[in-house]
């Protein structure tokens, strides 16, 4: 709300970000599209039961899409935990059930919701997983649609008196774990930004 909104708010095409891909695609966010992109994403997170709180983990590989679904966890107040695409099935398990995550926000792009599925059975928090299918038509039962679904949300959150701020968590981290499986390193608002 207090950096991209506002800067948003006053320079609106002000470029914010410039995503490029190995295939050699490009593309040009303004601050005002990651303001606009945010508050839908936000929208459609709450809407599938995501709030201030709630672990979410995102698999988003270099997908452009990663940067404003941060953006709007912030503006929940989510947790964001970040993870590589190389998790496989026991690895997920793992977070899904140390870090008690509630939804998950990953690419359609190789075998990453297959692993998933293979071990959300075994992890009660997982409610919601979302595929973010960029440039493709991949469908698979049990995931929601993130590119389908996104554009039909209103493009407005506003911030409440109980938005994320301060010693709020913001940020989780899996750490390596060369000597057992990886531990958990969490960041408040107040850490990360200050």
């Amino acid at each position: 709300y207090d950096v991209v909104d506002e800067i948003a708010r006053l320079e609106p095409n002000r470029r914010a970000m410039v995503w490029c891909n190995v295939a050699g695609e490009e593309r040009v966010l303004t601050f005002g599209e990651m303001k606009l992109y945010s508050d839908k994403c936000a929208q459609m997170l709450a809407d599938h039961g995501v709030k201030k709180g709630d672990m979410v983990l995102l698999v988003l590989k270099r997908h452009y899409e990663f940067w404003f679904t941060v953006l709007a966890l912030h503006k929940l107040g989510a947790i964001i935990i970040p993870a590589t695409n190389l998790l496989v099935e026991h690895d997920f398990e793992y977070r899904f059930n140390a870090a008690g995550v509630k939804a998950i926000v990953c690419s359609a792009d190789g075998d990453i919701a297959h692993q998933v599925d293979l071990a959300a059975p075994r992890c009660e928090t997982l409610k919601t997983k979302i595929l973010a299918c960029q440039n493709t038509e991949k469908h698979i039962d049990g995931w929601h649609d993130f590119n389908s679904e996104f554009k039909d949300f209103p493009d407005v959150y506003k911030r409440t008196a109980s938005s994320a701020c301060g010693d709020d968590p913001m940020l989780m981290f899996f750490t390596s774990g060369t000597t057992g499986y990886p531990k958990i390193a969490a960041h408040s608002h107040k850490y990360a930004l200050g």
